[in-house]
């Protein structure tokens, strides 16, 4: 029985849902406004229904849709329907994996090494999407890296990747990741040419981190990233002027020092050694630091957090490169980033609400082409038109198996562990082709990803990459007409007008023009003796086509 207090609740839901994207809508337009009164010259008109589909499933699901997705979304005659399906693809798993695998590839930039395994971390950050945690306490866990906590324990993995476990690594990386600062020159020297950036800023910073290192706890064999007793301020020279030395205590770039204690001769700790790990100290700056960086009060962590997912939504910062956020080096809308800043913070860094006002925008959802009769050329910084992006590594690994149709059967081999594939063998043919996800991911980001350490922020295609589409043995595998993928069950269909219809839905995401269909009969006539492999080889000149392998 429904009652009336029922009633009224599900009323008051519908309202708060209402008004929530009614805010959005607001912001939304509000961003419009600050980007149009900066354009010179015509902006593109919205993007076609099929473009926005697939746009957005690629960034907010990592993923192209499925053609019955194609098929529905094209169908259907609501005006909402954009908002719905934003909705839609901030609210299911793809999403959390998506964004796992982003800031994965942001954070650890592919380190590896086996300190903690990666599917650790893999949960750790999958779940913190999956659940909607706010962004500066999932940061906040990374920097406290506690592996005491089972749902935390992940997080380690950011300081102890192969590469990142000496100090100096971790103090650059926490500024250029979290706070938008590349001060690696500040290391030896104020920065030759960023003013902001001070040799004091670099060795405030290190000085929370100095103390901390790796420790095994021998009952549980696991690695904990403990901190020891904390001596004092940090002593630096430059090496312009080596005669004169300097000190700094704790503390953020730009910020005051954090006073260290002193403690009497063994009162320095809080907890004794025990189970192989050093003592807890009373003091551990680390943590104050995870504290202090994430504060709402902290405008360079909010405004390096907001530039990098509105980077990760239209293809570029707000601020550009991501790491260099200074003076010299301003916003290409101020008004925009302090506003994006200031609302962040304002709903409790929520990053589906973030999400979901930046795809609402017009500036979101404009075409990526000028529209005709438009005379100067479209700037990245001026989002007159959609940026193309490359399609990442594991966009383009979970695209193309799903467009070949060997998903279902990849995904079911998926070994939880790290399997050890090692390309150079693969390549070389001492080894067959991967036949779970774990390898296959492997093997997508060998080839498509940076080497490890290297920030993947620019789209830089390159031979190889080009070579292994048009060559691999893996992707012509998944091509051939199998009962069950997508040449099996194309081949099947006699009228060729439904062929081409079934090509360009599955693997553009939109219907092909009067033309593109001539073509494709005209293919298919002339090799009629051999139908399926001529269905198979268009199949893979669409995959290995430009319009594919962006996200545009």
């Amino acid at each position: 029985m429904i009652t009336r207090a029922k009633c009224r609740s599900a009323v008051a839901m519908l309202l708060m849902c209402a008004t929530a994207v009614c805010g959005q809508d607001q912001l939304s337009a509000r961003i419009d406004q600050l980007i149009e009164a900066k354009v010179n010259g015509k902006v593109a008109g919205p993007a076609s229904d099929a473009e926005f589909l697939r746009r957005s499933y690629l960034d907010l699901n990592g993923i192209v849709p499925t053609a019955a997705q194609v098929r529905t979304f094209l169908a259907d005659k609501n005006p909402q329907k954009r908002s719905k399906l934003i909705d839609q693809l901030l609210n299911n798993d793809a999403y959390s994996r998506r964004f796992r695998e982003a800031f994965t590839v942001m954070l650890l930039e592919r380190r590896t090494g086996a300190t903690v395994p990666i599917v650790q971390w893999n949960l750790f950050l999958e779940s913190s999407f999956a659940k909607n945690k706010p962004w500066d306490q999932l940061v906040r866990e990374i920097i406290q890296a506690d592996a005491g906590n089972d749902l935390t324990q992940g997080s380690l993995k950011f300081f102890t990747a192969t590469g990142r476990t000496a100090h100096d690594q971790m103090t650059q990386d926490v500024a250029r990741l979290f706070l938008g600062m590349n001060i690696h020159c500040a290391k030896c020297h104020d920065h030759p040419t960023v003013d902001e950036f001070k040799q004091a800023d670099y060795f405030g910073l290190l000085a929370f981190l100095n103390q901390s290192k790796a420790a095994k706890h021998t009952g549980k064999n696991q690695t904990f990233l403990v901190e020891g007793v904390a001596t004092g301020k940090l002593e630096f020279q430059s090496v312009f002027s080596p005669e004169k030395k300097d000190q700094v205590g704790p503390r953020l770039p730009g910020g005051q020092e954090v006073e260290v204690p002193v403690f009497e001769k063994g009162e320095e700790l809080a907890q004794p050694a025990a189970d192989g790990l050093p003592g807890v100290p009373k003091f551990q700056p680390r943590q104050i630091l995870a504290k202090e960086l994430t504060s709402a009060s902290n405008r360079r962590f909010v405004e390096n957090s907001v530039n990098r997912f509105w980077y990760l939504m239209m293809g570029r910062g707000l601020v550009h490169p991501l790491e260099m956020m200074h003076a010299e080096n301003p916003a290409s809308h101020p008004e925009l980033l302090k506003i994006l800043t200031d609302e962040f913070v304002a709903h409790n860094f929520d990053v589906k609400w973030l999400l979901g006002v930046l795809a609402r925008t017009r500036v979101y959802q404009r075409a990526s082409l000028l529209p005709a009769g438009a005379v100067q050329e479209a700037t990245a910084e001026s989002y007159r038109v959609a940026n193309a992006k490359g399609m990442t590594p594991e966009q383009t690994a979970w695209s193309i198996m799903r467009v070949t149709g060997v998903l279902e059967e990849i995904v079911k081999k998926e070994r939880p562990e790290d399997s050890g594939f090692n390309f150079k063998d693969y390549i070389n043919g001492r080894i067959p082709a991967p036949d779970n996800l774990t390898d296959t991911m492997l093997l997508f980001t060998s080839v498509f990803g940076n080497p490890p350490g290297e920030a993947e922020v620019e789209f830089q295609p390159s031979m190889g990459q080009a070579l292994f589409l048009m060559n691999e043995r893996l992707i012509l595998d998944w091509l051939k007409p199998v009962e069950g993928r997508f040449i099996g069950r194309v081949e099947k269909m006699k009228d060729p007008k439904q062929v081409a219809e079934e090509l360009f839905i599955t693997i553009l995401a939109r219907n092909p023009s009067e033309q593109e269909t001539n073509d494709l009969l005209q293919h298919l006539e002339k090799n009629a003796s051999r139908r399926t492999a001529a269905i198979s080889e268009y199949a893979w000149a669409l995959i290995t086509s430009a319009e594919f392998k962006l996200n545009h």
